[in-house]
């Protein structure tokens, strides 16, 4: 038991356990929603680069959370489609952990990224003379940097947590990709330290940048509420309530995985809540600011109206 060496070399991911018909039909759905969240994200972020209008801290911080989105669907739904179409299950274990490191750094990542976003909104409504220097560009790369390291180093822990386990099997993981607790069931050791890690990081990263969203978000909606114009109260509101639907459905979708008891999901049920995780909801954030977004709207015209041009 002492041992840190790795035994196993391969992996088997079980994927979703259907019939071959239906395995072609979610291979043709899920390909397209892939699609679909390449190309969202990617005109999200290709709009901020390219429209001077929205280089402010807000698209900026957009921007990053659309670089996540995009990578953290890449980390998991390429291998799932190889399933689905070749049957290829098997995954080095090297690559297996490293998937299971990504995973983890993009969905940190993700969580501080939106907790920022929320402070920009509050100041933004809150101290709205204050704004360029609260948040200047200097203090926004700051805070970006800061989310992607500190997000890194939390998932690195994990990582060498892992490593320092001998895995001798069984080779099968009952999933579309190396979910974290389900590779730890790999280990012929003592895994309890990295159950402990695991369940202080999830309240440290879930339920504590949450309650900074919503301290933040009871603030914003006192100020609205002391506006006195309806156009300004609707102005104010529009702004915030496309981060308010990805904060929904992000932390929602998490909490529901990862802190609710094991026992309350069949592992199918919690495939189905990954996929929605992990795929839906980077798909759905573009569409979110996309349409109840004026400045993006305007953005995506402009782009339009002089290629027609061209």
């Amino acid at each position: 038991m002492g041992s840190n060496q790795t035994w196993i070399t391969e992996v088997i991911l079980l994927g979703f356990q259907v019939d071959p018909a239906l395995e072609c039909f979610l291979f043709g759905l899920f390909s397209l929603f892939y699609t679909f969240t390449l190309l969202g994200n990617g005109v999200i972020l290709g709009l901020i680069c390219l429209d001077s209008r929205l280089h402010t801290p807000m698209y900026f911080f957009l921007s990053h959370l659309a670089i996540v989105d995009m990578s953290y669907a890449s980390n998991n739904v390429p291998k799932m489609l190889a399933i689905l179409v070749s049957q290829e299950r098997t995954i080095s274990f090297v690559l297996c952990v490293m998937q299971t490191f990504l995973y983890l750094a993009f969905a940190h990542t993700e969580c501080l990224v939106l907790v920022v976003m929320s402070y920009d909104r509050y100041v933004a409504i809150c101290h709205p003379l204050r704004y360029s220097v609260l948040l200047s560009w200097r203090v926004c790369t700051v805070l970006a940097a800061s989310c992607w390291i500190f997000s890194s180093l939390l998932a690195l822990v994990h990582l060498i947590l892992i490593l320092r386990l001998p895995f001798c099997g069984p080779q099968k993981i009952n999933h579309f990709f190396c979910q974290i607790t389900l590779v730890l069931k790999l280990a012929c050791a003592d895994t309890r330290l990295n159950q402990v890690v695991i369940f202080a990081a999830s309240v440290f990263i879930l339920v504590g940048p949450l309650c900074l969203v919503l301290v933040s978000y009871t603030r914003i909606l006192g100020a609205i509420l002391r506006i006195q114009s309806g156009e300004g109260r609707r102005k104010a509101f529009s702004t915030c309530s496309s981060h308010l639907c990805v904060v929904g459905l992000f932390f929602g979708s998490a909490i529901v995985l990862y802190m609710a008891p094991k026992s309350i999901h069949s592992q199918e049920q919690r495939k189905i809540l990954s996929l929605f995780y992990s795929l839906f909801n980077p798909m759905l954030n573009p569409l979110i600011y996309s349409l109840r977004n004026t400045e993006v709207k305007g953005a995506l015209s402009r782009f339009l109206g002089k290629r027609r041009l061209v």
